[in-house]
């Protein structure tokens, strides 16, 4: 891991995928978390009520956080595949990123900038992708979903991804901006892609942060 810590080192923000119910995954993000000590880690798998739960009292028995987070109903693998990360930082403020269901089935429903408030031009959610990326984009959505999707539907799938990509970003940067940094993403693979994950919002929005962004292979190699 040295020659990642050594190039995630001088980011403010550092974002660590992952294939959600890979153990190995999880194990290498605490050790990136130990050795690089950010201030705030933002979270795609909590919501904002479940993040403010995070105390330096509650995070001082995380063998309690999975009550605490009301985690066995959250959809997400089992906690304990989680707890090495929470262990390893402590000290961290925590933020969570997710996107409430009702804030997604608005953005299906009405566009993806009525699930942004006024920041949407800020992060290019104003905007259409490309006819290319939009297609190979859901593409993307339709095998992930096992090719179930009907098609008239992918296009709703994609603007909800791009959401979650921009709201990671908005919360990092927001974390950035309370803690003055470094902060860690928690978050899956798809999310850390460089071409359109969260790195291509932070990009619009902040160009002058610095970020780092790692993915990870199935097989648990980097």
């Amino acid at each position: 891991l040295s020659s990642v810590i050594a190039s995630a080192q001088p980011a403010q923000i550092v974002i660590l995928g992952e294939v959600h119910d890979n153990p190995h995954h999880h194990l290498t993000q605490a050790a990136l978390l130990k050795a690089l000590r950010p201030k705030a880690v933002v979270w795609e798998m909590l919501t904002e009520a479940q993040s403010a739960r995070l105390t330096s009292d509650t995070l001082a028995t995380p063998q309690d956080l999975a009550a605490i987070l009301d985690w066995d109903t959250s959809g997400w693998p089992e906690f304990s595949l989680y707890q090495p990360i929470f262990e390893a930082i402590p000290q961290a403020q925590h933020y969570g990123a997710a996107v409430p269901r009702e804030v997604a089935r608005a953005a299906m429903e009405a566009g993806i900038g009525a699930g942004f408030s006024d920041d949407a031009a800020r992060f290019g959610l104003d905007q259409p992708l490309p006819p290319q990326e939009q297609a190979a984009r859901e593409a993307a959505q339709l095998s992930a979903h096992c090719d179930a999707l009907p098609g008239e539907i992918l296009p709703a799938m994609v603007d909800i991804q791009r959401l979650r990509d921009a709201t990671l970003a908005r919360v990092a940067l927001a974390a950035l901006e309370g803690t003055g940094g470094p902060v860690a993403v928690i978050t899956g693979n798809g999310h850390a892609r460089r071409d359109w994950g969260v790195p291509t919002y932070l990009q619009v929005a902040a160009p002058q942060v610095r970020v780092f962004s790692l993915g990870q292979m199935e097989a648990g190699h980097i």
